[in-house]
């Protein structure tokens, strides 16, 4: 028998370790099996895979989804993604929110178990955001602080206050006869080309004199028109205190759809920091078409003009959720001034009469004004403000009683006297004095007024200075009066921020100052020609 050699290694087998490093890793992995064995076993994960039975412009039918919940998102393979709106046996309704052209049938759909979400904070100020909070402006991503559902309850009774500060416009017709309070819900309705949108923004360019954050939301515009509105307010020093929204005609329907909510949401994180924010849909004509649109091609049953059953539900369930909110539910404010267009001065039509008992009151926009070269064209024969008037200042309610009453009475007095009847001289001073007063409610567009001079230009008018000037000259005379007021009238903004009124002689300084502007201008006219 041959002698053993020692020195070789000897067979062993795979699982004993020759040395103590392998012996210490086989120990290690030991533990780490056994402990992997310990632990519990994950949960199952269901996924479910739906697919597209049918594709229509801005809606899709999905299959397989059973246990899909109303307004959730849903993701389609092709990167669309989509709104439950339609929960039927076998089948769901979708919106989508992205070209239908995209989706081909068949094609997988996946939940995402969640609602529709956009960027909220301080940095979307300043930026031009679609509906979902995407950038349009090409200034790069947006550093949100979060994101919000764009649904929410409406605040409850107990988390709002009364309306007790004012928003001013800067238009003299608003703010003295139709005043709007922080928290109000004040319908701008007409017909087309009456100045909707006009007194929309020039409100938004008098929040430059607060700290108002505003919010534009475009539905159904075209791009140029909102070029228009970024413009204005760029120039006016108010787009890095705006969010801009558009969802343009050129996008899908269910971009318009969710657009006003996107800006609610977007709204309600500044006012739960205590700020005030104004809101502007221009405007809810387009949204209830783009919901009829909808609906129509969901197959649901369509009720009064082709609209569905539910859609005061739409607009209300948005509305509410404006209000002035106490300070336990974080004391800001927001402003609703929803835009509506009627058709041939029809205020009886379906949207219009839902929007009106929804608001807290209207401006009514005449094309009968427009065509007097009367703007802004407010007819205050059928403007109301059913809550401002609690906010408004006690300087400008004094002279808003008088407005409305002296442009009332010229109002009948005019059509009267299209008869050719022979007035008496009383009558002819009433109506000069009528006309004097409802041209110095004229106002340029983006020319918003500060309250001390829109109050100097409404009593120089009711006081009768306007009324032997001719109709070409009374713009120039507001001009010097409105200078002479930010010389000479501080004081009123005192009574104002006061909460005061006018006393006795404060309304006979504001008068001849007035007339002495108004006389000092003659006499210049006089002596340097009138070419001067």
């Amino acid at each position: 028998m041959a002698d053993t050699d020692h020195s070789a290694p000897k067979n062993r087998s795979p699982s004993q370790p020759q040395s103590h490093a392998e012996l210490h890793s086989a120990g290690q992995f030991e533990t780490w099996r056994e402990s992997l064995l310990a632990a519990p076993m994950p949960a199952p994960v269901i996924t479910e895979v739906g697919r597209v039975t049918e594709v229509g412009d801005g809606v899709a039918i999905v299959t397989g989804l059973a246990r899909a919940l109303a307004d959730e998102l849903l993701i389609f393979e092709c990167g669309v993604q989509g709104i439950v709106l339609d929960l039927e046996p076998g089948r769901l309704g979708v919106i989508l929110l992205g070209p239908s052209e995209l989706i081909t049938l068949g094609e997988d759909v996946r939940r995402t178990r969640k609602v529709v979400s956009v960027p909220v904070g301080p940095a979307l100020l300043g930026r031009v955001v679609d509906a979902m909070g995407r950038p349009r402006d090409g200034l790069g991503a947006i550093a949100a602080v979060a994101e919000t559902p764009i649904e929410a309850e409406a605040p409850g009774i107990l988390s709002r206050s009364a309306i007790f500060r004012p928003l001013a416009t800067g238009l003299k017709a608003i703010d003295a006869a139709v005043p709007v309070g922080l928290g109000q819900r004040e319908l701008i309705i007409g017909d087309r080309q009456t100045g909707k949108t006009s007194i929309a923004i020039d409100t938004m360019l008098n929040q430059s004199r607060s700290d108002v954050v505003c919010i534009y939301c475009a539905i159904g515009q075209r791009g140029d028109a909102v070029s228009r509105v970024i413009a204005a307010l760029k120039k006016g020093d108010m787009l890095a205190r705006s969010i801009v929204m558009s969802a343009g005609d050129e996008e899908t329907p269910g971009l318009a759809y969710i657009a006003p909510y996107s800006a609610m949401a977007m709204a309600e994180y500044f006012s739960d920091q205590g700020r005030d924010v104004l809101v502007i849909f221009d405007d809810l004509t387009h949204h209830a078409r783009s919901y009829r649109e909808l609906s129509l091609l969901l197959r649901r049953p369509p009720g009064r003009e082709a609209f569905p059953g539910d859609i005061f539900y739409v607009h209300a369930r948005l509305l509410e959720r404006a209000g002035q909110f106490t300070q336990e539910a974080g004391g800001g404010s927001i402003t609703a001034l929803p835009v509506v267009e009627t058709q041939a001065e029809n205020l009886s039509a379906y949207i219009p009469t839902n929007l009106i008992s929804i608001t807290d009151g209207q401006i009514y926009l005449s094309p009968r004004l427009v065509r007097r070269n009367q703007f802004p064209a407010v007819d205050l024969g059928l403007s109301v403000s059913r809550v401002g008037g609690k906010a408004q200042s006690r300087t400008l309610r004094e002279v808003a009683g008088n407005l409305r009453v002296t442009l009332s009475q010229f109002e009948e007095l005019e059509d009267f006297a299209r008869f050719g009847t022979r007035l008496d001289d009383t009558t002819r001073a009433r109506l000069t004095r009528g006309a004097a007063v409802r041209t110095a409610l004229r106002q340029a567009e983006r020319d918003p007024m500060p309250p001390a001079e829109q109050l100097a230009v409404l009593i120089a008018a009711m006081e009768g200075l306007f009324d032997a000037l001719p109709e070409e000259q009374l713009s120039g005379a507001m001009d010097r009066i409105r200078a002479a007021a930010r010389k000479h009238f501080q004081f009123i903004d005192e009574r104002i921020s006061e909460n005061k009124g006018l006393s006795k002689e404060d309304r006979e300084r504001i008068i001849t100052t007035a007339r002495t502007a108004l006389s000092a201008n003659r006499s210049d006219e006089v002596s340097h020609g009138p070419d001067a």
